[in-house]
């Protein structure tokens, strides 16, 4: 159903904006959640965390003219409750009707979709290069991005398509030019934003070892070799291939600071090798991973730090807020980072999730064999990520 479909209730209710949920989240308060959507839209994809409880009743069971009282019984009415949909319009219609009944409740504005528009900008602290680096995070989909800007110039490293104004518009709030919008790789959950950017001026830069997957446009845009080199202001991102999460994996090193990893290596986790070839090819994938993260990853001195494209609910931010840790914490902590090549193939292979939502459609729209409008882009690429080889984090094991 329709936003406007759904019938209206007498009782007013309270919208909650994204951000403000947020923040009570992160601030540790107590936080009930009603979903209002499907069960299997629930499972694949919910607001999560230690201090939240989160309830399904899917908005359906509030249509009847008789409700259920086996409905109510499951929705707690001694708490405050924050009652979240798709797109608001049906938590708005449940909302409603509990508050009619005496319930303490509020919605979700734009429901996961408004959820899904929240991305943070975070300084990485431990960043030691020239210039200041920041670090995006959206918290729907465990997306990063980075930004580093110096003496007037900046680049952004996997931008999102869903965020190409908002690169722009912190450029110049910052007061300097964009220069540059670096991809590490073919993206599988996401939309990049690097021909947006481009079309607006920006360098717009693809792994030249991506081309071979059918990339249509990169004759448009400037193509990355193992060992070039972008300046911004005084500080250099140097690209380093590293492949095995795809053929075309390519890592940035910051100003010999940050290593930006794309889905090479994480926090928490290692990549997951079969979104390019599948099941047939992920031996082959993870063999490859394993020898550029022994060979061109864990080669950097033990204080660089890496920072990938993505983290999980698995993952631990640092100090700072940000998700990124020095290589030699990582190796210390992640028993996959010190196994032999066949250990590390076969623990790999061994607990991957389930691929991410729409895949094949992302990946052939960043190849450039598949045009979406904007509303169709930011649909497709709604859910949990999924890029890493386990579910649970790899790191302390």
């Amino acid at each position: 159903m329709n936003a406007e479909d759904f019938p209206t209730p007498d009782a007013d209710v309270e919208t909650v904006a994204p951000e403000t949920l947020k923040d009570r989240i992160d601030a540790g308060e107590d936080v009930t959640l009603l979903d209002a959507r499907m069960s299997s839209d629930y499972e694949e994809w919910r607001i999560d965390g230690e201090n939240v409880t989160s309830i399904n009743v899917p908005y359906f069971q509030f249509l009847e003219d008789d409700i259920d009282e086996d409905v109510f019984d499951q929705i707690p009415d001694d708490r405050e409750v924050t009652v979240l949909c798709a797109k608001g319009g049906a938590s708005e219609f449940v909302a409603g009707t509990l508050a009619e009944r005496g319930y303490e409740v509020n919605h979700l504005e734009d429901g996961m979709n408004g959820w899904a528009s929240i991305y943070e900008a975070v300084e990485v602290d431990r960043y030691d290069g020239a210039g200041t680096l920041v670090q995006y995070q959206r918290p729907s989909s465990g997306c990063l991005g980075y930004l580093l800007y110096d003496d007037g110039e900046a680049a952004v490293i996997d931008p999102l398509r869903a965020f190409t104004d908002r690169y722009l518009d912190d450029a110049d709030d910052l007061g300097v030019d964009l220069q540059y919008a670096l991809d590490t790789h073919i993206h599988a959950d996401h939309i990049s934003a690097v021909r947006d950017l481009d079309d607006e001026g920006v360098e717009g830069v693809v792994p030249e070892a991506a081309v071979d997957r059918g990339v249509t446009y990169a004759d448009e845009l400037t193509t990355a070799e193992d060992g070039d080199t972008f300046e911004v202001g005084d500080a250099t991102i140097e690209t380093v291939y590293t492949p095995g999460h795809t053929t075309g994996m390519t890592s940035y090193l910051v100003d010999d600071s940050l290593l930006a990893t794309g889905d090479g290596l994480f926090v928490e986790s290692v990549a997951r090798p079969d979104l390019e070839e599948g099941d047939e090819g992920a031996p082959d994938a993870a063999r490859m991973l394993h020898e550029s993260l022994q060979e061109r990853v864990l080669a950097l001195p033990d204080d660089t730090l890496v920072g990938g494209a993505h983290f999980s609910d698995a993952a631990e931010p640092a100090a700072d807020g940000t998700y990124t840790a020095p290589i030699g914490e990582l190796v210390a902590e992640m028993d996959a980072l010190r196994m032999d090549e066949d250990d590390f193939v076969e623990l790999i292979l061994s607990d991957m999730p389930p691929r991410p939502a729409n895949y094949e459609d992302i990946i052939a729209t960043n190849l450039g064999q598949n045009a979406v409008d904007d509303d169709e882009a930011f649909t497709l690429e709604l859910g949990p990520n999924n890029c890493a080889a386990s579910q649970d984090s790899l790191a302390g094991d």
